[in-house]
């Protein structure tokens, strides 16, 4: 049995040799390269075309759109990929229209795991089933890392977890032998080199971490960014070089006329239909590109309905926790979850994602996360993480799940295989379609399809040249730009960095349109809620940006949605009004807009099943009648029987029995218990709390000290009407 082991661990090892020599190869293969890189660079650097300093309004756009006589190419799919494709085109001065009958970015490109990485997840893969087509993936993608084109994205470390579940004497090693080749892969794009942690130097960088099945850790170094920020960064510059795009117009039937020398139909266009308006019109164009992610078979048998199903749909479900869940700076990988897929742990936007699942799913524009695989997220956290960081149900503060558009290539021999990359096809009719890929690799999937877009429809357009084009902010960007915010327009240090790192150079745009205070500090930025960076100009501003709804700012132009969901609801009500002004809604308007916000968040967001675990006492340990007690005594304060309490039901109750206490010590008294910050103490938590008091976890706390005070003189002193008690919130 050793003698096998030892023969299966030298095979290993000498695997892993064969991949570094592979990998010095391709780093051959990369710096033969780099020549030509550096040129197509410097090339996109000097651009001669026109870029528009203000954005032309979506309205302007649309009469492009239906005024112009025929475009070269037309782009249906405002994600990544299609967006990647509109400027892609436009900078090879082809006539660029796209159109997206959502918001940009509000499909799977803003439902990521919000990293732009270099395929370490593939790299796995091939090193424990020695696959090379996975290490052509990972050297694929690391090739076309976006992080030099967009430079205000955030870098950081993240910590390869191997612990003794599944370790070996030799796997260690053969990790890092891995990690290295992905290091030499990067070769110039390398942002730090990869280094081994022992258990002990692991623990000090994660201490959260569950020390008894730690064998070690490798740290590796990628990108993090706010992927709907990319995506509409890469719409916008599009936009500004020339390219007519509008959202919410979506394609009714595709355009075709008979081809003078073959007969045949063509595709020619789109008709189209203002989502906001019902307005119809037809958009013509030379050459239309299906950009169209999960939804690719739709407009494929809108083409030809012979074309047969080539997406495979999967659903990835990611969610969020408070950020005391990892260290500020660094992330966790792990590559051995008990059903065998990779789970991320990743610090963003101050709050922490874990994720994600890949489960076989129906096409829907608006998939919801399900609590099976909110569970599974968390089980596999806690496998990892300290027994000491008791990770809760109801820390979840979103959830939502994103539908990856896998597909098989129409082309191949073996129709029921997965392509591992991405796919471009070209039907008979002409329909060029773009399909599968990854977010990190959009760049490259835009510039393949164009050429096979400009050679199948002999079209005149220069080569590629968005290698190192900047993108929507990043000219005028610098690390220390946040400084001059605070300096020159007074706003938060915190709101100072948020903005800098969203919106770039624009971040000034945004800085002077904000509202004064009227406070000594900070004076201006007033913020949407108090837990959060963003500020109302912010609102104002993504209306320039072509935000439509309240969806669009507390999703994708914010990213509240994302980050809190009641957070997100507590800030509907202002979005909406400063939306008003902006759009002219009517009142019947507002409070359409309203309900389809508070609708999104509580499906697509998760605040339905986090909702639904407001009651569960699987984490309880009271009996029967004290649960019942308990709940009477919550229920003294919760009047409205919304599930949950605030300083405002705190404060009514004890002004009834003239008890004063000043508003910033409630607040530090709810906080006590509010785990998750979210600004409310629900009733499973107060469960929770009277539960740990029972037992004598927990002595003293002053807000069950603070309601059983408050029942007691109730109960004294009778009913108290709701008109004497102020009148509820």
């Amino acid at each position: 049995m050793a003698f096998r082991k030892a023969v299966k661990g030298t095979a290993v090892v000498a695997s892993a040799s064969l991949f570094v020599f592979y990998g010095l190869t391709q780093q051959a293969e990369y710096t033969r390269k780099k020549a030509r890189v550096s040129h197509v660079v410097e090339a996109a650097e000097q651009v001669n075309m026109v870029y528009l300093d203000e954005l032309p309004s979506r309205q302007a756009q649309l009469v492009a759109l239906r005024s112009t006589q025929e475009f070269d190419v037309l782009i249906v799919g405002g994600g990544a990929t299609g967006s990647g494709c509109a400027l892609d085109a436009v900078t090879r001065k082809l006539k660029t229209a796209l159109v997206e009958r959502d918001d940009f970015s509000s499909g799977t490109s803003s439902r990521s795991t919000k990293l732009i990485h270099g395929g370490v997840r593939y790299l796995q893969k091939a090193i424990m089933k020695l696959d090379y087509e996975q290490v052509n993936a990972s050297f694929f993608l690391h090739n076309n890392n976006m992080i030099t084109y967009q430079p205000h994205v955030l870098l950081g470390p993240f910590m390869w977890y191997v612990s003794s579940c599944f370790a070996r004497w030799w796997q260690l090693p053969y990790y890092w032998a891995g990690i290295k080749i992905y290091d030499l892969v990067a070769g110039g794009q390398c942002l730090k080199s990869s280094y081994v942690l022992s258990k002990n130097k692991a623990l000090e960088l994660f201490p959260m971490l569950k020390k008894d099945k730690l064998v070690g850790a490798i740290v590796y170094y990628d990108g993090q960014h706010n992927d709907a920020r990319m995506n509409l960064a890469i719409a916008l510059t599009a936009a500004r070089y020339g390219a007519a795009i509008a959202n919410y117009t979506e394609v009714v039937h595709l355009l075709k006329r008979a081809d003078p020398q073959t007969g045949k139909e063509r595709v020619c266009g789109a008709h189209c239909r203002d989502v906001i308006t019902g307005q119809e019109f037809d958009v013509r164009a030379k050459c239309v590109i299906n950009a169209t992610g999960p939804f690719t078979d739709a407009l494929r048998k809108m083409d030809d309905q012979k074309n047969p199903n080539i997406c495979q749909p999967s659903a990835g479900v990611h969610i969020v926790i408070p950020g005391y869940y990892s260290p500020d700076n660094m992330g966790l990988l792990d590559p051995a979850t008990s059903d065998g897929r990779v789970i991320f742990f990743l610090p963003w936007e101050r709050m922490t994602i874990a994720g994600t699942t890949d489960t076989p799913t129906e096409i829907t524009q608006h998939p919801i996360p399900v609590e099976e695989d909110i569970n599974f997220i968390l089980t596999e956290v806690r496998n990892y993480l300290s027994p000491d960081v008791e990770v809760r149900r109801g820390d979840v503060l979103a959830a939502w799940s994103g539908i990856r558009p896998l597909v098989t290539d129409p082309n191949s021999k073996d129709t029921q295989s997965i392509c591992r990359n991405h796919i471009v096809s070209i039907s008979d009719s002409g329909l060029v379609t773009i399909a599968g890929g990854k977010w990190t690799t959009y760049r490259s999937m835009a510039e393949h399809t164009l050429d096979a877009a400009v050679k199948a429809h002999g079209l005149t357009a220069d080569s590629s040249r968005t290698v190192g084009l900047m993108l929507e902010g990043a000219k005028d960007w610098s690390p220390t730009m946040y400084i001059r915010l605070v300096q020159d327009y007074g706003l938060e240090v915190e709101v100072a960095q948020h903005l800098a790192s969203t919106y770039g150079g624009r971040a000034y745009e945004v800085a002077k349109i904000a509202h004064v205070t009227g406070k000594r500090w900070p004076i201006v930025g007033k913020r949407l809620v108090s837990e959060f960076p963003y500020i109302e100009s912010e609102v104002l501003y993504a209306v320039k940006e072509y935000a439509c709804t309240a969806i669009d700012v507390v999703a994708r132009r914010t990213r509240l949605g994302f980050l809190n969901v009641q957070a997100a609801e507590e800030a509907l009500p202002r979005i909406v009004e400063l939306m008003a002004r902006e759009l002219k809604w009517s009142d019947q308007k507002k409070k359409e807009e309203l309900a389809a916000a508070k609708r999104f968040l509580y499906y697509e967001m998760g605040y339905k099943v986090r909702s639904e675990q407001l009651t569960d006492s699987s984490e309880i340990t009271l009996s029967p009648p004290e649960v019942d007690r308990y709940k009477k005594r919550f229920h003294k304060f919760d009047k409205e029987n919304k599930g949950f309490i605030t300083t405002v039901d705190v404060q009514r109750v004890l002004e009834s029995i003239s008890v004063q206490i000043d508003e910033n010590t409630l607040h530090e008294i709810l906080n006590e218990v509010d785990l998750n910050k979210n600004g409310q103490v629900e009733l499973n938590e107060f469960l929770q709390l009277m539960s740990a008091v029972r037992k004598g976890q927990v002595s003293d706390n002053r807000l069950a000290m603070l309601m059983q005070t408050a029942e007691e003189s109730l109960d004294q002193r009778g009913p108290v009407s709701v008109d004497r008690s102020g009148g509820g919130m």
